[in-house]
């Protein structure tokens, strides 16, 4: 096999070798080879026998510098490792730890312990795949004839049962969106507009765009009113697929979206769609009349490389307008062949998709199902007929959210308690017994199974082997419930869109909760001092700090935002999460706080609290604000230090009679009374649904300086009053959630 090495001239080629041979020899310390040893040492013994290896694996340092070109099957580039001294590593169970930098003689960066030597890029099984477009193009040729896309089909107004897209059918109906938007003359890297929710037609469009090289652009009105039109603008987005129930709402503000050239309509008649003024410039037709221009005009596919942006994700962000992630073919390839590297998928399995694909989370989620041939079944659109989906679908792979399974666990809690004395002390039992014997490693009794949890499994239709919770921390007793319930795996990841969904997942065979596990072997993670807040890596008993990610996966940067982008990668390649995070026994990571006081409700949607607490400053009984919020609830509490004389004013006026302030504060009436203000301020400020506060406690004591509670420059320090709230914060929520399932603090 022959080496190639950046420069072309065989002296300097031989010359860059020699120099490479002296240095290799007189510094051991290369940054290509992972010296992996399963032996317990010290750095200083790890640096010893180092230094005494032979000649031999010097030359295998060398080869470790070559990284094979994409475009042949020969290695072309010299190519050293992201970390410094790579080739040392100690084993951490499911991680393994390394060092950043030799000479700072910190241990500080984890891999997983499934890929030690190098961070993927490609599916190990199939290394040609290299973008999104060679996935389909494999899968298409592996799976033609299996199921791929399903709907539930109409029949006299019913509902009845799935209709499939074998994948030979969706590649050929890709063919032809594709060749139709070649045929209005959009030439590659045009952005593509996706607004309306799942179905197959928008999986065929995201096909389309990675065959022909066009980028896609998800929109959805969830940002806020003004967004849709702020990210057409934004990234220049040339063509829109929607449907009826959004196109009114275009065609209203086609002046204001000056780069739009055509719209394609999902779903409708030809003698449905009305015509745009002639003056706009703007086409309007329907999907199926693209489609007939693509198949009577049929174009050769447009391939495009590893590096080509696949995506311009736009994220919720906080404050201001959304921010658009620019995702690659070669990011969503090492994403999904990182964290899919131990999975067992097969044509067999069933996944519903019911996850919003204007999110990363699904959209990863799609990238696998075409690479394992997995059937893709859509639910109807509608959040309170998914059970019903599931029902006739009957998938095997579950993919969802902590605020869905807390509303499962809710429903099966409360049938319990009210299907009578005799059944709830069966389920208990059944229950108890079936916990104890996987904490023991057994496995349990079959009739459990028989005599309760198969009625429990047919909730989900009745298939159910993985579920996998991700966009927020899931309550480890809600994730040991799921398994006793239904028999399944049960994992739980954590990621974001600037990584291209997977930072890290509970591995196979790991049984403890209350983590996110070990890094996706597409990635390297460590964690970064924040002294401001307390959080090192000499914290004892574990290391503490920001979770910085670098590997293959990580996004090219904000579109047009260039500060933003520096904000968010490092010189040195490093992302900065903002979340704050600890290393467990075993190479788990466990995220434990925000560096930023930005936050994620249950939902997913990020919460900017400062931003509402200003808002909230303008309610007359407000004299200071403190809005609290957490993953693991998907609503806002506030802790109101209220103003004496309005409160006592408004007292008077309802003819409310009061011994002290104090107890006015504890009634009921003043509760509602103010959270009935803060609401009509918040509407006037506009804010969104999940913005607003759902309970209140009003307290006389101010926040200051003396009691912690403010600093210096008088803002409210989060953790204390997080801390010095606790007890009402949790009274609030046992309010806000009712019967449902207790929720605790972080």
């Amino acid at each position: 096999m022959k080496y190639y090495f950046r420069t072309h001239c065989f002296v300097c080629r031989l010359l860059h070798i020699i120099n490479f041979l002296i240095h290799s020899f007189a510094y051991p310390i290369n940054q290509s080879i992972i010296w992996r040893r399963k032996v317990k040492k010290t750095p200083e013994e790890l640096l010893w026998f180092e230094s005494e290896m032979d000649h031999e694996r010097r030359l295998k340092a060398i080869e470790g510098h070559l990284i094979p070109d994409a475009s042949t099957d020969c290695p072309s580039h010299l190519h050293p490792n992201p970390t410094s001294a790579a080739h040392f590593v100690s084993e951490q169970g499911y991680s393994v730890v390394l060092p950043e930098k030799l000479q700072a003689g910190k241990w500080n960066v984890y891999r997983s312990a499934r890929s030690p030597l190098n961070l993927v890029t490609r599916f190990p099984d199939h290394p040609q795949i290299a973008t999104l477009h060679d996935n389909f193009v494999r899968s298409v040729d592996t799976f033609r004839d299996y199921k791929y896309l399903g709907t539930r089909v109409r029949v006299d107004g019913t509902v009845g049962e799935y209709k499939w897209m074998t994948f030979g059918e969706a590649g050929t109906a890709r063919s032809a969106i594709g060749s139709g938007l070649v045929y209005h003359g959009f030439p590659k890297g045009s952005c593509i507009g996706l607004y309306f929710i799942n179905r197959p037609e928008w999986i065929i469009v995201d096909h389309a765009c990675s065959a022909y090289s066009y980028i896609s652009v998800p929109l959805y009105d969830t940002l806020g009113p003004d967004a849709v039109q702020f990210i057409v603008n934004h990234a220049l987005v040339q063509v829109i697929f929607c449907v009826p129930q959004t196109l009114n709402s275009l065609l209203s503000h086609l002046s204001d979206i000056p780069t739009v050239r055509l719209i394609v309509v999902v779903g409708a008649m030809d003698d449905q769609i009305p015509s745009p003024p002639s003056s706009d410039g703007v086409q309007v037709i329907t999907y199926s009349k693209l489609l007939n221009q693509g198949r009577s005009n049929l174009q050769p596919f447009c391939p495009p490389k590893p590096d080509d942006v696949a995506t311009i994700c736009y994220t919720s962000g906080t404050t201001g307008t959304p921010k658009g992630a620019v995702l690659t073919h070669g990011n969503f390839i090492a994403s999904v062949a990182g964290s899919t590297m131990d999975e067992q998928f097969n044509p067999s399995d069933v996944y519903i998709s019911y996850l919003p694909l204007a999110h990363i989370y699904e959209r990863a989620n799609q990238v696998m199902t075409v690479y394992f041939g997995i059937a893709v079944g859509f639910y109807q659109g509608d959040n309170m007929k998914l059970m019903d989906d599931l029902a006739a679908l009957r998938p095997t792979i579950f993919c969802s959210v902590p605020r869905l399974y807390n509303r499962i666990y809710a429903g099966i809690v409360s049938a319990v308690k009210t299907s009578g004395g005799l059944r709830e002390r069966i389920f208990n039992a059944a229950y108890n017994a079936k916990r104890q014997a996987i904490l023991h490693g057994k496995n349990p009794s079959p009739m459990w199974d028989r005599l309760v949890f198969n009625k429990i499994k047919e909730r989900l239709g009745g298939r159910v082997r993985l579920m996998v919770s991700g966009a927020s921390p899931l309550s480890p007793d809600i994730m040991e419930f799921l398994k006793i319930c239904f028999g399944a795996r049960v994992t739980e990841g954590y990621g974001m869109t600037e990584t291209s969904c997977v930072i890290s997942r509970i591995d196979v065979g790991d049984n403890l909760s209350g983590h996110v596990g070990s890094p996706s072997p597409a990635c390297e993670v460590k964690l970064v001092d924040v002294p401001e807040m307390k959080y090192t890596s000499d914290d004892q008993p574990n290391p503490r700090g920001e979770i910085c990610v670098r590997g293959p996966i990580i996004f090219q940067g904000y579109y047009k935002d260039e500060a933003q982008t520096r904000e968010a990668i490092d010189e040195e390649g490093w992302l900065h999460t903002g979340d704050i995070g600890t290393w467990l026994p075993g190479g788990r990571l466990k995220i434990i706080d925000r560096k930023k006081n930005i936050f994620k409700l249950a939902q997913g949607e990020y919460i900017a609290p400062e931003k509402i607490e200003n808002v909230y400053a303008k309610c007359k009984f407000v004299a200071q604000c403190f809005v609290y919020g957490d993953s693991l609830n998907s609503s806002l509490v506030a802790i109101v230090s209220v103003d004496p004389d309005a409160l006592k004013a408004w007292a008077d006026s309802e003819g409310i009679m009061y011994n002290d302030l104090q107890q006015l504060c504890n009634d009921p009436r003043a509760r509602a009374a103010v959270l009935a203000e803060m609401d009509a301020v918040g509407r006037n400020a506009q804010l969104r649904g999940f913005e607003f506060v759902k309970a209140v406690t009003l307290v006389l004591e101010p926040f200051t300086l003396e009691n912690g509670l403010l600093t210096p420059t008088f803002k409210i320090k989060r953790p204390q009053a997080k801390e010095y709230f606790a007890k009402p914060i949790s009274d609030m929520y046992n309010e806000v959630s009712g019967t449902g399932p207790s929720q605790k603090t972080n």
